[in-house]
């Protein structure tokens, strides 16, 4: 089965980005932030109304290095998720993972922090991979030291969001693991991804509502 989805998504990255290299705007309206002021007295980000940054920061990229990384971490792993959980299962783990990755980098990090990139959604490829083989009883050694290094890599290195990478982790994984152990009881998948996603966004309305308490508006 070709990979469409991935191609796609690495494809539409991809041009997002070329298109920031000519447009500087881009960024701070798409990129992921809490709350951030404009000149002029207004403001900008998720607690102003703009709960789109939640998913367009996964089309962001801060550099080359950044966006080659992710898109070919994205190639290595997407091809082989996307068969064994088929493209719409695979599109359904990517955005989960990168709702997660959001929702953590908007719960744990300072409101005025920008963050971009598509790796809270990467990670939550990790975790669908590791679920995947664990079903197939297959070893996953190499992925948990992959992710690891990862990991490692995002808590030394200044201006990683390693928030979003854990979130990311964390749903992409327990989002595979309901689509792989809930396959023969479908109401009870989709309620549990319902639940998980209406839990999600709870989160993200109470700490927006922080936010803007916090800022006075």
């Amino acid at each position: 089965m070709k990979p469409v989805v991935t191609i796609s998504i690495i494809a539409v990255t991809i041009l997002v980005y070329l298109l920031q290299q000519v447009d500087s705007s881009i960024l701070p309206r798409f990129a992921l932030v809490g709350l951030f002021p404009n000149s002029g007295g207004t403001w900008m980000g998720v607690a102003n109304g703009e709960w789109y940054r939640v998913f367009t920061v996964g089309l962001l990229h801060a550099s080359w290095l950044h966006i080659g990384f992710n898109m070919y971490a994205l190639w290595i792993l997407g091809p082989a998720i996307e068969v064994a959980f088929g493209r719409w299962r695979y599109l359904g783990i990517y955005i989960a993972s990168l709702l997660g990755g959001s929702t953590a980098s908007l719960l744990f990090n300072s409101p005025t922090t920008f963050a971009v990139g598509a790796s809270g959604a990467i990670f939550g490829l990790f975790g669908a991979m590791i679920i995947a083989n664990k079903r197939l009883g297959r070893p996953v050694n190499s992925v948990y030291a992959i992710i690891a290094i990862n990991l490692v890599f995002g808590f030394v290195v200044p201006n990683v969001d390693w928030h979003a990478h854990l979130g990311g982790l964390l749903i992409g994984s327990l989002t595979s693991a309901v689509m792989v152990y809930g396959v023969r009881r479908p109401r009870l998948v989709g309620l549990a991804l319902i639940s998980g996603t209406a839990i999600l966004v709870l989160l993200l309305v109470m700490r927006i509502a922080a936010i803007r308490t916090s800022a006075g508006i």
